[in-house]
């Protein structure tokens, strides 16, 4: 591959969901069959892939979104949301019946619980996955993907993103467990601790139970882990050992989407040529700026942000 040829490949693909995000903010969470008084109310775009294509987008890198929204009136907010940060939406397809719908509630701590119905997001099929990544590949070196499309698809996803050459970063959320065979297609995982936590039966707390996590998925197969720590860092392990990119300390607001920013900033990061600890460190800033704010891909910062922020935390 000639120099040329390698520059044009700077492109991102986020493979994923995209929802209608429904958001109640109140000052705790209710109790099992309680009802109170919430304080705010949202209806904004979202969806873990709609979100790191967002996040991708704002970073600065060419990035196209394959995935399905309905053909209800939550459609024109979805394609307006996306297309306003640059997103190129070739490859969204819009099917007959619902748009994927997500219930988010936000306590006063910032914490959050998601109620996620996938609905027209069901639709993504191999055939639309096969001509989309075949049609982007001269263009796009990073492949994202997440857990909220059908788990039979997540092994076709990777598998095709590897035969493009494509790095594929799995963003495992929500946290199932995998065929042994799909992590050996993933070059790079990016689970937050409970996530870890889940997937690999280590309980993560601190530092050294996300190294041994993260030691675990390489065991599977994986490339590199980066597992997030939230207020202490990340962990990053490669075949080169560990590294601690610490965290950049903010006020949160709310966490919902956080993970989408560090993902689709990941993926831009390393679409540019940034090396792995490079790319986290970006992504962690992108990461910090989003729980300062509310909501989904309204908090996603612009590229301007994070550097602002990294500049000032150096």
């Amino acid at each position: 591959m000639t120099t040329a040829e390698s520059a044009d490949r700077s492109g991102v693909v986020i493979v994923g969901s995209v929802t209608a995000d429904v958001t109640t903010f109140s000052q705790r969470l209710p109790a099992r069959g309680e009802t109170i008084l919430g304080d705010q109310f949202t209806l904004l775009l979202g969806g873990k892939g709609a979100n790191q294509a967002v996040a991708s987008g704002l970073a600065g890198a060419g990035t196209s979104f394959v995935g399905c929204v309905g053909d209800d009136l939550f459609r024109d907010m979805i394609v307006t949301g996306l297309t306003d940060a640059g997103v190129d939406l070739t490859h969204l397809r819009t099917v007959p019946g619902p748009t994927g719908i997500a219930h988010i509630r936000v306590d006063a701590s910032a914490q959050n619980d998601i109620v996620m119905v996938p609905l027209a997001n069901a639709h993504l099929s191999t055939e639309q996955i096969d001509a989309a990544l075949a049609a982007l590949a001269p263009t796009t070196s990073v492949l994202l993907t997440q857990l909220e499309t059908p788990a039979a698809l997540t092994r076709h996803i990777a598998t095709r993103g590897r035969e493009y050459g494509m790095t594929v970063v799995l963003d495992p959320a929500p946290a199932a467990p995998l065929e042994p065979e799909v992590w050996r297609t993933i070059d790079i995982v990016t689970p937050n601790e409970t996530e870890a936590s889940l997937l690999t039966g280590i309980e993560v707390t601190d530092v050294a139970s996300a190294e041994r996590a993260g030691q675990w998925l390489r065991d599977q197969g994986v490339g590199a882990a980066v597992i997030t720590l939230a207020e202490r860092g990340s962990v990053v392990i490669t075949d080169e050992g560990t590294t601690v990119v610490p965290p950049i300390p903010v006020e949160a607001v709310d966490t919902t989407a956080a993970g989408d920013a560090y993902a689709g900033y990941l993926g831009a990061a390393l679409a540019a040529g940034l090396d792995l600890a490079a790319a986290t460190r970006l992504a962690s800033a992108a990461g910090a700026i989003t729980v300062t704010r509310q909501g989904a891909s309204p908090s996603l910062p612009r590229r301007d942000e994070v550097d602002a922020l990294l500049a000032s935390a150096s």
